[in-house]
């Protein structure tokens, strides 16, 4: 009996022993108030009253901003025409993309009537509609080494197919981006007086200051002399390409198909009812994957170009929150409840807890 007891009192203070031994694999964390969810919290209640509060503040803070919005937006003046249609002749219409692929004069006349007066300045842009810049095979093609620096102008690997002639001549600027340029050109007049557009300052001046090189020039560009098809302008190869705005504006890529981009500024005050005539080389070909032309004439506000979605959405936003506000507060009093009221419960209203 007496080695029965000893042995039974060896292995209590041997598990004793091991029980009061650290724990050297233990997957337990390190006690802390942050990781136990201990460290001191708001939580508010969200009574009746706050709920309307919130409601009604943010009602009271998203209507005027909608309101000034969309008066802001209203203030534009814009003119839209397209063009891509009526500037084929009507002979041609059968077959557009022949039309424009075959060298020659394609000027073409509009007129322009403006409805509200338009302070200057009054910018110009060119909308280009079905017309995806941000296709994956597009964006890629094209080198902003090559772009920044002289000392890169043979750097055309990312630029397939437009890199280089016969596989020997670098193309600057390389890519598709720049191969495409924009070329079509826009000239305007009032009552046989001129309209002067200016076309500087059009671009981002980060661009044209650290993306564009001073000492970068366009050479081997749009030469159609291995018989090569011609995509879009043409660049004065005496210019550097920091200051060749129309190409900078250009390489900016669009996000959407449907886009507008600067082409130059008016300087000038329009007055009601002045006619312009504008006089355009319609030479950028869209036909072939029916696309759109626009030539867009605008003025601008506080809040930039005529954009009404911004004021519409705000009022939208706050006139619903004052719906509900509205909605809660006849709640509220038709129908009060006393705040943490455990009959609501459900164990509480169905007998047996079902």
């Amino acid at each position: 009996m007496m080695s029965s007891n000893t042995a039974s009192s060896s292995a209590v203070v041997a598990g004793s022993a091991d029980s009061a031994a650290p724990r050297r694999n233990s997957k337990k964390p390190k006690y802390s108030r942050f990781t136990q969810q201990e460290l001191p919290a708001c939580k508010p209640i969200l009574t009746p009253r706050w709920v309307i509060s919130a409601f009604l503040l943010v009602s009271v803070v998203f209507i005027p901003i909608g309101v000034a919005s969309l008066f802001a937006s209203r203030d534009v003046v814009e003119i839209v025409d397209r063009y891509d249609n009526d500037c084929i002749p009507p002979d041609n219409r059968t077959d557009k993309v022949n039309y424009i692929q075959t060298p020659g004069d394609k000027s073409c006349n509009r007129t322009i009537t403006v409805p509200k007066r338009m302070k200057q300045p009054i910018y110009v842009y060119y909308q280009l509609d079905n017309f995806y810049q941000n296709h994956r095979r597009y964006v890629k093609s094209r080198s902003d080494a090559q772009l920044r620096d002289n000392s890169s102008a043979s750097d055309t690997s990312t630029c397939k197919p437009e890199d280089a002639i016969n596989g020997t001549l670098p193309i600057v600027p390389c890519g598709l981006i720049a191969w495409s340029l924009f070329n079509d050109t826009y000239s305007f007049s009032i009552n046989s007086s001129q309209l002067n557009v200016n076309k500087k300052g059009i671009s981002w001046k980060s661009d044209r200051e650290h993306k564009f090189g001073s000492d970068v020039y366009p050479m081997n560009f749009q030469t159609n002399g291995t018989g090569t098809l011609i995509g879009g302008a043409s660049l004065n190869s005496s210019i550097p390409l920091s200051q060749q705005e129309d190409l900078i504006v250009w390489m900016r890529t669009a996000a959407l198909p449907t886009f507008r981009k600067l082409y130059g500024k008016i300087e000038v005050d329009l007055e009601p009812n002045d006619v312009i005539s504008v006089t355009l080389q319609n030479r950028y070909n869209t036909y072939s994957f029916n696309g759109k032309k626009k030539l867009v004439l605008s003025t601008t506000s506080w809040l930039g170009g005529k954009n009404d979605f911004l004021g519409i959405a705000y009022l939208t936003v706050g006139g619903l929150c004052f719906f509900l506000a509205l909605i809660f507060t006849l709640v509220y009093l038709v129908k009060p409840r006393r705040l943490g009221d455990p009959s609501y419960l459900s164990w509480n209203r169905n007998p047996g807890g079902r």
